[in-house]
């Protein structure tokens, strides 16, 4: 299979470890590109929610794929986020052609972007952090149901539907904490003098420019693996958000037997919880 050549690629909210995680879908868009360099923008393994009974095949896969792809020249950057911050004690580390960094500046054709996680702005993880691991929780059995309830529309003809999404779109504080999130960090990027401002954790894929009274910048999330299949492409000088769901060979998986897989491990987490 012949590979595209890309100048960088980001990717952010993988959540290895967890059922809600596309491992297979990545492993088959990683095993399509070329990148020089390759940003991992945090929440790749989720060490909050790791469990040893659950860690396929195919979650590992896509870490031996990543490097992989650094013993064969790509220079990848691990920037940790909040689900992986365990790493966050071992940052600054170089070896070879990977680095494990909490952000990073990046000169891209006589441009700067200026590239970070972005749970710093969410105040729900820096104050009240108990509650984030148990909303994290709440979103992958949601993830869970949301397979089966495909499934079900997929049988019936429907199209496929998003909880988690309309849930979102639906509930006004989400909406504005998206916002303000996107707010914060194109005014400081714009203050900085970054033409570009690069950050994941809301798992909202989008490209805008944005200007204001100070200057402008261009502010990038490259979404996730868990609903969306993004990722952020740069070549030829300019910015491309990849879709899976859209441009690569995704198909939707037998949800019945994802469901019906994970019911015993769901109802012994459920259990676990009640007990403690």
């Amino acid at each position: 299979m012949k590979k595209r050549k890309l100048e960088i690629v980001v990717l952010s909210d993988i959540h290895l470890g967890t059922f809600g995680c596309h491992a297979k879908e990545l492993l088959q868009y990683l095993s399509t590109i070329k990148p020089k360099i390759l940003i991992l923008n945090g929440d790749i393994i989720d060490i909050w929610q790791f469990r040893k009974s659950y860690f396929p095949n195919s979650h590992l896969r896509v870490l031996k794929k990543i490097i992989s792809l650094s013993t064969k020249g790509t220079r990848v950057h691990y920037i940790t986020g909040n689900h992986d911050e365990f790493l966050r004690k071992f940052s600054d580390i170089h070896i070879g052609n990977f680095s494990l960094v909490d952000k990073l500046v990046l000169e891209i054709d006589d441009k700067k972007a200026w590239i970070f996680h972005g749970d710093v702005f969410d105040a729900s993880i820096t104050h009240t952090k108990w509650l984030a691991k148990l909303g994290g929780w709440g979103y992958d059995m949601l993830i869970l149901i949301n397979r089966f309830i495909n499934f079900i529309l997929v049988k019936i003809g429907k199209e496929p539907y998003s909880l988690s999404k309309k849930i979102k779109s639906s509930v006004k504080k989400a909406v504005k904490f998206i916002n303000d999130y996107e707010e914060v960090c194109t005014e400081l990027a714009i203050e900085k003098k970054y033409d570009y401002v690069i950050c994941g954790h809301i798992h909202e894929p989008k490209i805008e420019e944005i200007v204001n009274h100070k200057g402008k910048t261009t502010y990038l999330n490259s979404g996730d693996w868990i609903e969306n299949l993004t990722a952020l492409e740069y070549n030829n000088k300019r910015w491309k958000l990849y879709n899976h769901k859209i441009e690569g060979r995704y198909i939707i998986e037998d949800e019945e037997k994802v469901f019906f897989d994970y019911e015993n491990k769901l109802a012994e987490e459920f259990i676990g919880i009640i007990k403690r």
